[in-house]
């Protein structure tokens, strides 16, 4: 039988993404359109992914449910956006948050002092488990966006080693190494393992 889990997400891009960071081996499904999930209120991504992953269990069950959650953490900020990166400005609205970020940062004039990290966690739920999934990288906020792929904080967030934002890569330049791919790739060797041992 193909291992597959639940994606406890409304947000078509996240799907999109993830489900080329997993590929062919896991069938990735999402939940059924007349559920809505409530609001994050958790305190750590780790509680607001796993208040997903637990909600969409109520509805869906002896299945594999994962939950996902992702924040922009900016040093200079006291790590702003942080947990509340998807609605920093008051809505869920990437451009509106990107001005609002951008703003707040405009006194912050060398690279050095917009140092940023990108942290993904994933919880893996259901089926007697509840394991997560973390994954980092850092880089730097630009003082503009760039590129039109992407999505979210993508056109300001930009890769030291490579000199690109996010929205500059190519799709499978930034899923080789984004912290939601680091995560993801930890859960798909996880479940791949279980299953051969199971």
């Amino acid at each position: 039988m193909k291992l597959c889990f639940y994606l406890a997400t409304k947000n078509k891009n996240k799907f999109k993404e993830i489900r080329e960071i997993i590929g062919e081996e896991i069938e990735i499904l999402l939940p059924p359109d007349n559920i809505e999930f409530p609001e994050e209120k958790g305190k750590t991504l780790e509680e607001n992914a796993f208040l997903k992953a637990e909600y969409l269990s109520r509805f869906i069950k002896n299945e594999y449910i994962v939950g996902e959650d992702s924040g922009l953490f900016v040093e200079k900020l006291n790590g702003l956006p942080g947990i509340n990166s998807a609605i920093f400005s008051g809505e869920r609205d990437d451009k509106k948050n990107i001005e609002k970020l951008l703003y707040m940062m405009k006194d912050l004039k060398t690279k050095e002092s917009r140092k940023a990290r990108f942290i993904t966690v994933a919880c893996l739920f259901g089926k007697g488990e509840k394991v997560f999934f973390k994954g980092e990288i850092e880089g730097y906020i630009t003082f503009e966006p760039r590129g039109l792929n992407g999505f979210g904080y993508d056109p300001i967030f930009e890769i030291p080693e490579i000199g690109k934002t996010f929205a500059e890569m190519k799709t499978e330049e930034k899923n080789k190494i984004s912290h939601r791919s680091i995560a993801f790739k930890k859960l798909k060797e996880y479940l791949i393992k279980k299953a051969k041992e199971g």
